[in-house]
């Protein structure tokens, strides 16, 4: 696969932090939080920028003087989807390490929030998005490292499950455990977005993943079980529909719409969540998880373009378009992310 393809197709604030993090886990692995020891001595490690792909990638895209990191266009979570790339930086560019502290400022205490507490992914009104998941609580809890700070990294957990609360499918409805896309009051959809869920559940396993290796793990423990149990319902739910759907190998946009075509963007997200879970949590997630992964990984895998495109992806900023894309800087960090979690659980011989 040709990564420089997510170099030009990104465009927007959360493409630049998501593709900073695929670039990190795929490049640099010992330095991603689902490295073996990503905090030595339970602090961020200090680097090289110009030895480090990602940060190399994400610097040029990074404010150092505004408020946050870079323009959000209204949404208060995606720009901070470059702030551990930012804590990184800093750690030698003092100026990149104080642009991370005022994004975190910003999202504690100037966002909105919604009615159960949780920061609002939009800045001008209260809004849920789950996509918000994957932007912003892994930022709070890298910079809960930097401050060593373990009230900070419980407020990330617990932004996860508010989001959790207000955004889960209820016990006895159609995907029940999955979640709804948007909560709010000018953009509501309260369909089941495969690329959503796939948000959520990777930034779920992010945190999970940073609190696994922080200082306080143990006292922790209870609020990562119900992290760990917020992304099984997921995946749970996920793999669930698409076993009623033999004919169909990818994850249709819209979980449980079968109008909508199979697309790989929430499919390659979901399937990476799953490796990098059964690696965090082999007891909760083993071999019946990883087989279905492995077959949706080969389902990815076979419609990566000759051209290191992949498609059909959904409209990243449409994800009501009904045709099935050639294009999207989120399908292909997916798809890295994908291949870093893949590696990782197996051993780079397998890859």
């Amino acid at each position: 696969m040709r990564w420089d393809r997510g170099h030009l197709l990104a465009t927007h604030s959360w493409e630049f932090g998501a593709f900073s993090e695929a670039l990190l886990e795929w490049y640099d692995p010992d330095l991603s939080v689902f490295g073996a020891s990503p905090f030595p001595d339970g602090k961020i490690p200090v680097v090289q920028v110009n030895q480090v792909e990602s940060l190399s990638y994400a610097q040029p895209h990074i404010w150092t003087n505004l408020t946050t990191l870079v323009d959000g266009d209204g949404a208060a979570g995606d720009p901070a989807s470059l702030t551990v790339s930012a804590i990184l930086i800093g750690q030698t560019q003092p100026s990149f390490l104080s642009a991370a502290h005022r994004q975190i400022d910003h999202l504690l205490n100037a966002v909105p929030r919604w009615n159960n507490g949780a920061i609002s992914h939009r800045e001008d009104y209260p809004e849920l998005w789950a996509d918000f998941i994957y932007m912003a609580p892994p930022a709070l809890a890298y910079w809960a490292i930097q401050e060593a700070n373990q009230a900070l990294l419980h407020i990330a957990i617990k932004q996860c499950l508010l989001y959790r609360d207000a955004l889960v499918v209820p016990d006895g409805a159609d995907g029940a455990g999955l979640w709804h896309h948007i909560v709010g009051p000018q953009n509501q959809d309260l369909g089941i977005w495969s690329t959503g869920n796939a948000w959520a559940a990777a930034g779920m396993a992010r945190v999970l993943a940073t609190a696994r290796k922080s200082p306080w793990a143990n006292v922790l423990s209870s609020d990562l079980d119900g992290l760990t149990a917020a992304i099984r319902d997921i995946l749970d739910s996920a793999i669930a529909l698409d076993g009623t759907e033999p004919e169909e190998p990818l994850l249709r946009n819209y979980l449980n719409d079968t109008s909508w075509f199979g697309e790989l963007s929430g499919t390659a997200l979901l399937v990476a969540t799953t490796y990098r879970m059964a690696k965090l949590e082999p007891g909760a997630f083993g071999h019946g998880y990883v087989a279905w992964a492995e077959g949706k990984r080969e389902e990815v895998v076979a419609r990566i373009n000759g051209d290191g495109l992949l498609s059909p992806v959904v409209n990243p900023l449409d994800w009501n378009d009904r045709t099935p894309g050639t294009a999207s800087p989120e399908a292909q960090s997916f798809a890295l992310l994908m291949f870093a979690a893949y590696r990782d659980l197996y051993g780079k011989s397998k890859v």
